[in-house]
Parts: structure tokens; C-alpha cells; sequence
């Protein structure tokens, strides 16, 4: 057996077959149940001329369905896409362009929009669609599990297979990080064993889910599954030979994941920052509606900003949960985590503070050299050991990323940061977002957690408009609770009490809703551009 995606979920079924795998909805699916559903896929798949190497789009929400289609592409040594589903046409050919996506599993809801999108993408033959009727010339999905072959009788896998991950970040065009993956395995999926040493070998981790005496875990990913870190947390339950709940559909319902957590018994539930985070612990909190959360010992978010004031409520709402802030990127995999309540939860100026391995992490200045601890330094955070291989067909854009330097090879994702005296790493922000006043740097993040400390505000965004004398001005985009108002005074006063002067936003929008991505993560290109043109309005009435 090799570190194969493939071959590790098999070895757990072979151990763990008529153990629960999958929640969702009211689907519940065995080890042995969702083994056969995927193998159904990959025989479909393989039917229509798919095979090693080749990308298969998963266009889909939350459900059985989205991992059936990863175990699918994995059993066949082809390569899982997620592709976006809020994406229009437009965007939709691109990423299935730039991917080569030759097969996509979609939603019912876009299979209109799917089937025009194949007219334009050469690659693009067989179209699957999930949950409703198919359309002419597309494959429904129900009759692929109804007919399919259950059976496994797929070629040897390796190691050295393509997961790739496609990720649009907060700016640019999506992207597709190649993983090998015995690299993501160790990097990404915490080497099969997290909080702990990684497995020794590969037959290990089904030894180890044989050899359990405690109760298998139930894994609760909240964000979608389009996502990294959600497939990261679901694979992770997968092969601790624990239950993956889901919550269907195209949104996060804080409610629908309370009750989930509470009928299901859930022990980790996993987030992405205060996008997710705010709603669910004002579900927990507002309202005649009581959920039992006893099951509840771990809170763990990552892949956006989980601020204090969030942490604490919280914490004061779920007293006996283990909080924990982890940090990683799609580029690095899991690179660190900080636990709330403990006295190096934060860093320089109030930052968000991890401990992440001094042996593959580090702070480089702009000259690649490591910055000297303590110093204060900001620089670009670096890790090597395990990587991906670069991005998909994005040769210049690898090189600049994925640099040599010391003698190793290193990926630098675009965060600013520093190191601490004592190792720590003090994380700022992407330096693609940061805002440039009067020649002073400003992190969005930082001001985006002081004005969501303010009582009227529910959800904030801050990005950097034009400004002739200063370069660029400080602008937040708001998003008010309902019933309260909020002046430009007033958040200018609460901001002083926190930051620096030139930190403060200079001018406010107030919006119905910050739009953010499917997996919680700010959308700064929408935010400038609503503050531009809210700049340029109170020009033109000056």
C-alpha cells in the first residue's frame, strides 16, 4: 500500500465497513456503502473514456455526493477539481478551461448553465448532474448508482498522484495547487494522526482505527466543500475511521449545523472565521431556541480571520470546548495553531500568534533571508519540507511562489509576518491586500477585528481606495446588526482606542450584506470597488 488517498480509505473500509461514514441530511452511508457508491462512479467514469491524470469537476454543494466524486477521481488515479458553484458562466468556462476538466459532476440547480459551458470548453465531454432530472446529453447521477458496477477492480495507485486544490484566495484569478498525495497526506491531512506524530507507514493507519477503543469521532466541516480546508477535515475524519456530517445545501444555515450537532452528536465542528463563527454562536445564544452542544469539545477554525471578540463569545457561550485558531493555506497545508485562553494566543500588537515547527517554518525579508526573532521585523512567512508540486499551468507564477533558498526548496503564500523572541510567529495579513497610506502599511485584518469589537457592527470588510496625496485611504464596507446605525465619527472614536492614527478608516459604507465566498473568506475586489464608487459619489456632491 502506498501514502494513496485511494488506497488509505479502502484500507479503512476494509476495517470499518458497516461503521457510519457520511451524514448528510437524510442520507447516512456506511464505510461499506460509501465505498461501493464511489466505486459505481469511477466504473461510470471509466466507461466514458476517463483515466489516469484526467480532471473531473466537482461543481457541487455539501453531500455524500461531493466525496463519492473525490473517491471516484482517486480510485481511477484521475484528479478531483472543485469548481465554485456561485461562479456565472463566464468564470465557470474559465476554470474548467484552465483545468482541463474533461467530466463535472453538477448541481441541478446549474445544469443549464453547466451545458452552455461545455459548448465552449473543448475538453469538457460528460456532464453528470446531482439531485434532479439531467438535462439532454448529461448523465443523472441517481441512475449511475442505480446500474453501476459496485465492485473495486482498479489498476495500482501511487503516492505520486495529482490532488489538486483550486483556490481564488482574496485576489486573482482561481489557481490550481498540485499536491502529491503523500504530500498533502503529511502536510495537509496531519500525517493521518493529529496533534500527534504521523503514521509510520501506511498500513499503520488502518492498524490504528482496528486497534481503537474509543468511539469513533464525528466530524462536523462547516464550510463547503469547494473548499480545502473542508475536504482537508472531512478526509481527516475518514481516516481516524470516524462520521463526516454534512449539512446540504448551498449555504451555511447556522441553525441547520446547531441541530446537526445536537441530533448527530458531533465532537469537532470546523469553520471559517467570523463569517461562519458570529452566526453560530448568535444561533447558540438569541432566541427560545435551546441546543444541547454536550457533545461539543473542539471549535477549530481556519482559512480566515477568527477574532478575539468572537473567540471569547464563544468561549463564554461553550465554556468546556476546546477553542483552537489554526493557520495554513492551500499553497502550505496546515502550518500552525493557537489554543484561546492560553498566554501565547497572541502576538505583536494583538496579532493573531501561532506555534508553527521552526524546522519548516520561517520569516524571509524581501532578499530571501530569514528576519532575526524578536526584531520586529514584518517578512514573508515561508515554509519548506512537504509541498506541492507548484500550480496548474502557471509555470511563472510557480517560480516566484516556490523559491530555493539555504539549500531547500520553500513556498511563500503572500502572508506578512513576523517571529516572536520565543519562536512564535505573529501573522499580519496577505501582503496582495495590504493597504499603503502615506507610506505606512496598513493590515485589513487588523482594523476588520477592531470594527467588529463595535456593538453595532455584524460583519466588516476594509480595503484601500485612491487617494492623491496619501496613495491610498483607509475605507471600511459594514454591515450594521439590524435596527442600529452607525456614523463615521462614531467608529473613527472607536478605532482610536485600538490603533494607530493613520490606521483609521477614513471613510464608511454601510451595505445590506458583505459579500464574502462560499467558504466565508472576504471578497476585497467587490469591497473596492463598492468604497470607490462610494468615494466618488461624495466627491461629485462635495
Amino acid at each position: 500500500m502506498s501514502y494513496n488517498i485511494a488506497d488509505l480509505f479502502e484500507s479503512i473500509v476494509d476495517i470499518a465497513a458497516s461503521r457510519v461514514a457520511v451524514v448528510s441530511g437524510e442520507t447516512q452511508l456506511s464505510y461499506a456503502e460509501l465505498d461501493a457508491r464511489a466505486n459505481r462512479l469511477a466504473h461510470f467514469l471509466r466507461s466514458r473514456g476517463v483515466g489516469p491524470g484526467q480532471h473531473i469537476g466537482l461543481h457541487l454543494w455539501n453531500g455524500n455526493e461531493f466525496l463519492e466524486g473525490m473517491l471516484a477521481a482517486f480510485k481511477l488515479r484521475a484528479v478531483p477539481i472543485n469548481i465554485n458553484y456561485r461562479y456565472v458562466a463566464e468564470e465557470l468556462a474559465y476554470v474548467c478551461s484552465n483545468a482541463d476538466v474533461v467530466a463535472v459532476l453538477t448541481q441541478s440547480e446549474y445544469a443549464a448553465t453547466m451545458t452552455s459551458v461545455m459548448r465552449s470548453v473543448t475538453s469538457l465531454e460528460t456532464l453528470i448532474v446531482v439531485g434532479g432530472e439531467a438535462l439532454k446529453g448529461a448523465f443523472d447521477y441517481r441512475e449511475i448508482q442505480r446500474d453501476g458496477d459496485a465492485e473495486r477492480d482498479f489498476a495500482e495507485r501511487s503516492g505520486d498522484d495529482l490532488y489538486i486544490v483550486y483556490t481564488g484566495g482574496t485576489t486573482g484569478k482561481p489557481k490550481g495547487v498540485m499536491w502529491r498525495h503523500e504530500d498533502v497526506f503529511f502536510a495537509g491531512l496531519q500525517g493521518g494522526n493529529p496533534g500527534g506524530p504521523p503514521i509510520d507507514n501506511p498500513a499503520q493507519l488502518a492498524a490504528n482505527v482496528a486497534v481503537a477503543t474509543n468511539a469513533p469521532l464525528a466530524f462536523l466541516p462547516a464550510a463547503p466543500l469547494i473548499h480545502g480546508a473542508a475536504q482537508w477535515s472531512a478526509l481527516i475524519a475518514l481516516f481516524g475511521g470516524g462520521r463526516v456530517i454534512l449539512q446540504p445545501g448551498r449555504s451555511f444555515d447556522p441553525a441547520a449545523v446547531a441541530t446537526l450537532i445536537e441530533r448527530h452528536k458531533a465532537n469537532t465542528l470546523t469553520l471559517v472565521g467570523d463569517a461562519m463563527a458570529r452566526p453560530f454562536v448568535e444561533i447558540l445564544t438569541q432566541g427560545d431556541r435551546r441546543y444541547d452542544m454536550s457533545s461539543l469539545f473542539v471549535v477549530a477554525s481556519a482559512g480566515a480571520v477568527f477574532s478575539p471578540v468572537i473567540r471569547q463569545q464563544l468561549h463564554e457561550t461553550l465554556p468546556n470546548i476546546i477553542l483552537v485558531n489554526s493557520f495554513g493555506s492551500t499553497e502550505a497545508g496546515h502550518q500552525g495553531s493557537a489554543y484561546h485562553g492560553t498566554a501565547n494566543e497572541t502576538g505583536r500588537d494583538g496579532r493573531p500568534s501561532f506555534m508553527m515547527d521552526a524546522n519548516t517554518n520561517t520569516v524571509f525579508d524581501d532578499e530571501h533571508r530569514p528576519i532575526e526573532p524578536g526584531s520586529g521585523q514584518i517578512g514573508w512567512l515561508a515554509r519548506s519540507g512537504r509541498l506541492p508540486l507548484g500550480y496548474y499551468k502557471e509555470q511563472a507564477l510557480t517560480a516566484e511562489r516556490f523559491i530555493e533558498a539555504d539549500g531547500r526548496r520553500w513556498v511563500l503564500p503572500g502572508d506578512c509576518a513576523t517571529v516572536e523572541s520565543d519562536g512564535r510567529i505573529t501573522i499580519f495579513g496577505r501582503g496582495a491586500v495590504c493597504i499603503n497610506t502615506g507610506g505606512e502599511k496598513v493590515f485589513p485584518e487588523e482594523i476588520e477585528e477592531i470594527l467588529k469589537s463595535h456593538p453595532a457592527v455584524f460583519d466588516a470588510v476594509v480595503v484601500g481606495v485612491d487617494d492623491a496625496r496619501w496613495m491610498q485611504r483607509v475605507a471600511a464596507v459594514v454591515e450594521t446588526r439590524p435596527g442600529e446605525r452607525l456614523s463615521l465619527d462614531e467608529l473613527q472614536t472607536h478605532c482610536r482606542q485600538h490603533a494607530a492614527g493613520y490606521k483609521i478608516p477614513r471613510l464608511l459604507t454601510l451595505v445590506d450584506k458583505i459579500v464574502r465566498s462560499p467558504s466565508g473568506k472576504p471578497d476585497y475586489g467587490w469591497a473596492k470597488e463598492i468604497a470607490s464608487r462610494s468615494q466618488e459619489l461624495r466627491a461629485a456632491n462635495a
